[in-house]
């Protein structure tokens, strides 16, 4: 019953963070597959597929390949391992549980089976997908995802990261509505770009944002539907605001509210610059469970030595959003600034 709900006949191509994915499951957020060439995410060891079409991409051509399946024997496998998170086949599966929602099983960093359980809501068993499951399939091919957003200034991405409320996608938002682009809300995917340079690879054109941010923003008004079962958090598509291109990613910056530092930038240590990388991985619980330990490590320590990284200080009450976006802008301008 689920599987006619969640999914369709065939699978439409969609394109996401450098990827070309095939799902049969909608995934209204992402925008379709239009021709182009992969990016650098998708030209990976055992990975490339310099051959796909222009037109006419097959789903066996994809980069990704999503289905549902039957949870039965999957939560078999899960019951073996002994854990609701689980590496198999020598460790180039990746399973996980959801109570009550769905399985999912990754397999070689190339296709997704989502397993939807009885009675689960189709939205939720989309939210996962869209979540935890790419983020990931991210990690276990290769790219560092960071929880947080991306705009392109100058040029060039600048990652803005935190804890959740930090205020990540509203200062994203404030951004892209000074007319720059956004790169990625949620999941910023950093790929190794020629001569090792760090490159933001595009997610998808929509953000997250708290009721209180649309009124910040002047979006009182518009009509946005809610993210499942958070009646306060919307989507907001950002189609003519969104980068669909790689980007070199030139700094990250810690959003922290703070009552002891004023509004404004200050560069961070190296050891502190890398805490930063490690601490806010998205996901970062899985990477131990996906054996990615000392790969993490040197990817975020790799990324921070190229990259500025910094800690973007804001008052702990009150909408700063704008006044944010404006010292980002001067930063880029001018360098960086309060070191």
């Amino acid at each position: 019953m689920i599987d006619a709900v969640l999914a369709e006949r065939t699978s439409t191509v969609y394109r996401a963070f450098g990827l070309s994915v095939a799902s049969r499951i909608p995934l209204p957020e992402l925008p379709l597959y239009d021709g182009a060439k992969p990016g650098i995410a998708a030209a990976a060891p055992d990975t490339a597929n310099s051959g796909i079409r222009k037109a006419g991409l097959a789903a066996a051509e994809a980069d990704v390949v999503i289905d549902t399946a039957d949870p039965a024997p999957l939560l078999a496998e899960l019951e073996v391992s002994g854990s609701n998170f689980s590496r198999t086949r020598g460790g180039s599966r990746f399973l996980f549980l959801i109570p009550e929602t769905a399985v999912y099983c990754i397999d070689q960093g190339r296709s997704i089976a989502v397993a939807p359980l009885p009675g689960a809501d189709p939205e939720k068993v989309r939210v996962y997908l869209l979540g935890t499951c790419f983020g990931a399939l991210l990690l276990m091919r290769g790219l560092l995802p960071l929880h947080g957003s991306a705009v392109v200034i100058g040029g060039k991405a600048y990652a803005f990261a935190g804890e959740s409320g930090a205020g990540k996608s509203t200062l994203a938002a404030a951004l892209v509505g000074t007319g720059h682009r956004l790169v990625s809300d949620d999941v910023v995917a950093i790929a190794t770009g020629p001569y090792g340079i760090p490159v933001v690879m595009p997610a998808y054109p929509q953000q997250k944002l708290w009721r209180e941010s649309l009124d910040g923003l002047g979006f009182r008004d518009a009509p946005y539907r809610t993210i499942y079962r958070e009646t306060e958090k919307f989507a907001v598509p950002v189609a003519d605001g969104f980068k669909a291109d790689p980007v070199p990613l030139a700094g990250v910056f810690e959003l922290k509210r703070s009552d002891g530092e004023p509004l404004g930038v200050r560069s961070l240590s190296a050891l502190d610059g890398l805490r930063v990388m490690l601490e806010h991985t998205y996901r970062h619980a899985l990477i131990p469970r996906l054996g990615l330990a000392e790969w993490h490590f040197n990817t975020a320590a790799a990324i921070a030595s190229r990259i500025f990284v910094g800690r973007l200080s804001r008052p702990p009450v009150g909408f700063t959003a704008r006044e944010l976006a404006e010292t980002i802008i001067r930063f880029d301008k001018e360098g960086a600034l309060g070191q």
